[in-house]
């Protein structure tokens, strides 16, 4: 069993492939074999020495989207059998500390993640709780079934914005998390979706995932364009998925009166962005947060399987175990929307 692992920011080598030797599996536990995992964001922010959801403490094999089939499982599982097609919920909750109990798992003060913390889907098997894995099609796309995880995330965020039949919906950017919301607002009841995206390839295919229009924000007055397609001063949903301070802005600029403004994207440690009081105050905002996917992943799971949402397209670029560091290095890429490792070669 081979895996690549992540020996530190720090590190002029930074991944290595080494051999893996898995404990005998605990009674609740099952081995999978990995077929895809996806390269996230969050991958990007280890890589580069910043903070995951949890604790990074190298040397570990990152991928926290990943999917594959059961081989073996523990003596007390009773749902799940060799030959199980799964996809894998990485997020563990302690269920004990205050957030926890408040039902506010996702803000859990013990949060341990598969593929952040413990070893994950960037080698060819990984040990997994049975309770993380959920069952997908057998005849489900492999790339499809590691998009659970960002897709659950996603749902969580579209919860949280609290779409409304008949609303405009902006998003900003078209990354992966972008076009999943742009295809989640059209099935919350969006009358109309937009998308804000600098780039021509992400536009396009934003256009071809659901978006109504898609709006070049570096040559576009995005404002005014929300006018000149639908007539309104400003969107009443906002969804910022970029992470960068002129995305929040833009976001802000762009809300209507009583509009609802998601930041949904994984910013730097630090960063930061000037709220303009003042719009705040006189468009009565409602300003909004993201954090992972409590309660989620099954939820995302049954839409894979629903097949009513266009992943396929979203799937760029295809890299093996041996090749990690270029495609967590495409995934920071403007060529890329979805990167994904294949870690049997496959």
């Amino acid at each position: 069993m081979k895996g690549t692992y992540f020996l530190g920011a720090d590190r002029e080598t930074k991944f290595e492939v080494r051999e893996m030797k898995p404990g005998p599996l605990g009674p609740e536990e099952v081995l999978v074999k990995n077929y895809s995992c996806g390269v996230c964001g969050t991958d990007v922010h280890i890589y580069h020495g910043e903070e995951g959801s949890a604790a990074v403490n190298p040397p570990v094999v990152l991928g926290h989207e990943f999917s594959g089939v059961v081989v073996e499982v523990g003596e007390k599982v009773t749902d799940l059998k060799a030959g199980d097609h799964v996809a894998i919920d990485p997020n563990i909750y302690c269920q004990q500390c205050i957030p926890c109990r408040m039902g506010k798992k996702q803000n859990c003060e013990n949060l341990f993640a598969l593929g952040v913390n413990v070893n994950g889907g960037f080698a060819e098997y990984a040990v997994c709780p049975a309770s993380q894995c959920l069952k997908v099609r057998e005849d489900l796309d492999f790339d499809v079934a590691a998009m659970a995880e960002p897709l659950a995330c996603a749902i969580h965020g579209i919860d949280r914005a609290g779409i409304q039949p008949g609303q405009l919906v902006l998003v900003i950017g078209g990354g992966t998390i972008g076009l999943l919301m742009v295809q989640l607002a059209r099935l919350a009841g969006a009358s109309t979706v937009i998308l804000s995206e600098p780039i021509a390839m992400r536009r396009e295919i934003g256009m071809e995932v659901g978006a109504d229009a898609a709006i070049d924000p570096i040559h576009e007055d995005v404002a005014g364009r929300i006018k000149e397609l639908t007539g309104r001063d400003g969107a009443d949903v906002v969804i910022e998925c970029v992470g960068k301070t002129f995305a929040v802005e833009q976001a802000f600029q762009v809300a209507g009166a009583g509009a609802t403004v998601l930041l949904f994207s994984v910013p730097s440690v630090g960063a930061k962005a000037e709220l303009p009081l003042f719009d705040v105050f006189k468009k009565e905002l409602r300003i909004l947060g993201s954090m992972i996917n409590p309660d989620t992943q099954l939820r995302a799971v049954n839409l894979l399987n629903s097949g009513r949402l266009e992943i396929g397209k979203l799937i760029t670029h295809v890299y093996d175990l041996e090749h990690l560091e270029d495609a967590i290095k495409m995934q920071m890429s403007s060529e890329s929307i979805k990167v994904v490792v294949h870690p049997q070669g496959e």
